[in-house]
């Protein structure tokens, strides 16, 4: 809230920065002041640009909302010097998405800059670690000596070479490097079933993001598949994140056996290793027997199924307990991921791991 009331406190008590503060304030929250010489207010790209210098960006991230609520995104996305002065975060794309369809040219420009810089600073935080680890994952049956750099296995080496230790250099000087051999070659394929529901937006936004970045591992055949009373396969945007999540419906029911069946479809008759990573809070509009006879039979043909009940930076998710204790109790780990978790998650599922210390 803005200080309030500057006429009734000394304004030579107030700073400049402080006065400034309550004026930015003010333009936003319009607290009412005596006088009746108020004009209507509105925020500005300049006003945007003052609140970056005033306050941290959590604080922002908070101002930038309450601005897009009061005066209405269209409006904002309308002017020019907006797109320089806006961080754009994953709430503010996640209204973008839900309002894209009514924006004017211009408006719709401003929004798809904003939705690829949000893209860029997810891959520039997640790219590396999440092609590192599912490219790096290893035979961890097979043990080599002397391994390429990317094969070395570190914890390894340490346990094997602890004897070694130096104490007047605080280091272990290996008696040898020990590794486990890559499984690039072994191509396998991963269909990511998205609930594209309003509850679910943030998860949707990540998985966009995230599936394209996997998309470019040449062993790992990605799909990414969205869906609520029916189902759309946005593989073919892969390549484009941005146009991919502007491809998306936020909104309407949801039919999870259907996407399941889309899942099963594409894997029919295949022999290469299969795995289906639903993201949804479970709250199914059609029959639930219908929805636990597509996961039976993907269990049956041996694919490994992940139930992420949300893929956002917060992990609390909202869900239906029935459901996702049903399809634990069928072999499906049921929990919910943040971000920076998923590198980890999918390279452990993509080598066979246990994953229910995740769901712990």
């Amino acid at each position: 809230m803005a200080l309030g009331h500057v006429d009734r406190i000394d304004e030579h008590s107030l700073s400049k920065t402080e006065l400034q503060v309550d004026q930015v304030l003010d333009r936003l929250y319009q607290t009412n002041r005596e006088g009746g010489l108020s004009k209507t207010r509105s925020v500005t790209a300049r006003w945007m640009g003052e609140i970056k210098s005033l306050f941290p960006a959590s604080v922002v991230r908070v101002l930038q909302r309450d601005a897009l609520d009061r005066f209405g995104i269209k409006k904002l996305l309308s002017q020019p010097a907006f797109l320089d002065q806006i961080e754009p975060d994953v709430g503010l794309v996640a209204t973008i998405l839900s309002v894209k369809e009514s924006l004017p040219p211009q408006a719709l420009s401003v929004a798809r800059q904003l939705v690829y810089r949000l893209a860029r600073q997810v891959e520039q935080r997640l790219k590396f670690k999440l092609i590192s680890r599912i490219s790096g994952v290893r035979d961890q049956q097979s043990k080599i000596k002397n391994p390429h750099h990317q094969e070395i296995d570190w914890h390894l080496t340490i346990k094997r070479n602890l004897r070694f230790y130096q104490p007047e250099l605080k280091t272990i000087i290996p008696d040898v490097i020990l590794g486990r051999p890559r499984k690039t070659n072994q191509s396998k394929r991963l269909i990511i079933l998205v609930d594209q529901s309003a509850s679910m937006v943030e998860s949707l936004i990540y998985a966009g993001i995230l599936g394209s970045i996997m998309a470019t591992i040449k062993s790992l055949k990605t799909h990414l598949v969205v869906f609520d009373t029916e189902v759309v396969d946005l593989s073919e945007y892969l390549h484009d994140p941005v146009e991919l999540l502007m491809q998306s419906q936020l909104g309407g029911g949801t039919h999870i056996a259907k996407a399941l069946g889309y899942a099963e479809n594409i894997i029919r008759g295949e022999s290469i290793d299969s795995f289906v990573v639903l993201i949804s809070d479970l709250f199914e509009g059609a029959p639930l027997e219908l929805l636990y006879d597509h996961v039976q039979s993907l269990i049956n043909r041996s694919v490994v199924m992940i139930s992420l009940l949300a893929l956002d930076d917060q992990g609390t998710p909202a869900y239906d307990k029935e459901v996702a204790k049903k399809l634990s109790a069928m072999g499906v780990t049921c929990f919910a991921c943040t971000p920076d978790q998923f590198p980890l998650l999918m390279a452990s599922a993509l080598n066979g791991e246990d994953l229910r210390h995740f769901a712990s």
